[in-house]
């Protein structure tokens, strides 16, 4: 796989929160963006609200033969304010928040554009520290009518940056571990939030391409890594490995949680800025806006524009190929000969066709009921209404962590067609936990991040809920 190819992934990062739903500059939700990977200017004030300047990533590698380097790319956006400016009768410009242009909108609004830093085969056995500049600069665009008569102007404006990028390895128990420092070194003073906002480095992440030496998970590492990776800090950039899976030379640092060899899922048609996999969700509801609110959106900004031509111009195929596929929980054996001799068709994951039949049926299957199943652990039978104590470790998002050591009740027991068990919860101490077992909002854990309370235990949290 090819850079290119992986930046289709980070460029889901890049644009993480660029526009939210209903993607309209009027919606309030819209007016604080830029909420991930945000480095912002080091001389601003309290009142502006400005970021931290600075995020730092380590990571392992585990060197081949040759001398050993890595290819760096900082991803960012720099922020382009985009102000309309009409023109009155005497020629004179004056900003205004919208243009009406035969009927179509023209707004002022605030854009941004992509920059990336690359730093080419560093040797790891060498430091590397050095500023690189990001021109700023201001472009003009005229806006005519459909008779040709100019009736305004539309200027992008983007502020200079400057970026500090401080690379430096050490050896620890036969890995190199690499650490990865970004600093924003914008000189100015920044005394408000917009003014913070338009000198910072926006959506800031690390693509790393190793040569000579391969990477290694750093959330699922080999053994004899796994002191060595525990020894890895990480501030505000997360290191996963990037690429098909099973290959080792390309890393992604990211600003929010992933895991390795994260993927965009292949029945997606295009960025929505919103890369929880909520596609159908968000189409359907781009479907729904009037056309005031997508003449707005399209007005707001090209990107916009994109999603609702694109929403709009769905066929009834296309949105079902966003409601799902069903995936053969058995695949075949690697084992197994696959190809044309074999008689097997090649196909990774297998789709299986269920010919209309739901592929599972509670009602028809009497050996599951979530309600009565009983899991033991540690011994102790846990069923609906058992007590217990919550550790989450199994890759536990920042949710589960808030949970650590929270006393919780079980709601079920349930498996999945994998074989595998999970136990609904409610905690006992959320003052909504009455109410989210009503409509069934549950957490779910597996059987090892639970621990029973005793008898004592219990009767001790059941009489305090009573008084």
């Amino acid at each position: 796989m090819t850079l290119d190819q992986v930046r289709s992934i980070a460029d889901a990062v890049l644009y993480e929160g660029y526009l939210l739903y209903p993607y309209r500059a009027s919606s309030r939700k819209n007016r604080s963006r830029w909420q991930f990977g945000v480095l912002g200017p080091p001389h601003a004030t309290a009142a502006s609200f400005g970021e931290e300047p600075e995020m730092e990533m380590q990571c392992l590698l585990a060197p081949h033969d040759g001398p050993a380097a890595v290819t760096l790319h900082l991803r960012f956006l720099q922020l382009q304010v985009r102000e309309v400016r009409s023109t009155g009768e005497d020629g004179v410009d004056v900003p205004v928040e919208q243009l009406i242009v035969d009927g179509v909108p023209v707004m002022s609004w605030d854009e941004a554009v992509e920059r990336e830093v690359v730093l080419t085969a560093l040797p790891l056995g060498e430091v590397a520290d050095a500023v690189h500049e990001v021109p700023g600069g201001e472009d003009t665009e005229p806006v005519t009518d459909a008779r040709g008569v100019v009736v305004g102007r539309i200027v992008r404006r983007r502020l200079p940056l400057a970026v500090r990028v401080r690379v430096r390895a050490v050896v620890d128990d036969g890995y190199v571990r690499l650490s990865v420092t970004v600093r924003n070194e914008h000189p100015e003073p920044a005394a408000t939030k917009d003014a913070a906002i338009r000198s910072s480095l926006i959506g800031a992440h690390l693509l790393l391409r190793a040569h000579d030496a391969g990477f290694v998970s750093l959330l699922e590492p080999p053994a004899g890594a796994a002191a060595a990776a525990g020894r890895c800090r990480q501030r505000r950039c997360w290191p996963v490995l990037a690429g098909p899976k099973g290959t080792t030379d390309t890393l992604l640092g990211a600003p929010i949680i992933l895991y390795d060899h994260p993927e965009v899922a292949e029945q997606s048609p295009g960025a929505l800025f919103d890369s929880t996999e909520i596609d159908e969700i968000l189409t359907l509801r781009v479907m729904t806006m009037t056309e005031e609110e997508k003449a707005e959106a399209r007005a707001t900004d090209s990107r916009a524009r994109e999603i609702i031509d694109r929403c709009d111009g769905m066929s009834p195929a296309d949105l079902q190929r966003l409601h799902g596929l069903l995936r053969d929980p058995h695949p075949p054996s690697p084992a197994a000969p696959v190809g044309p001799a074999a008689g097997v068709r090649e196909v990774e994951p297998a789709a299986f066709d269920t010919a209309g039949a739901p592929w599972w049926d509670p009602a028809s299957d009497a050996s599951v009921r979530p309600g009565s199943d009983v899991v033991v652990i540690d011994g102790v039978r846990v069923a609906k209404g058992s007590l217990v104590r919550v550790h989450p470790s199994r890759r536990a998002d920042a949710q589960d962590l808030f949970f650590a050591g929270q006393v919780a009740r079980v709601t079920a027991v349930l498996s999945d067609v994998d074989g595998g068990t999970h136990i609904a919860l409610v905690l006992v101490d959320d003052p909504a936990s009455d109410l989210h077992d009503w409509y069934g909002r549950y957490f779910y854990f597996a059987p090892d991040e639970l621990t029973p309370l005793s008898v004592e235990e219990t009767a001790q949290h059941r009489e305090e809920n009573r008084s």
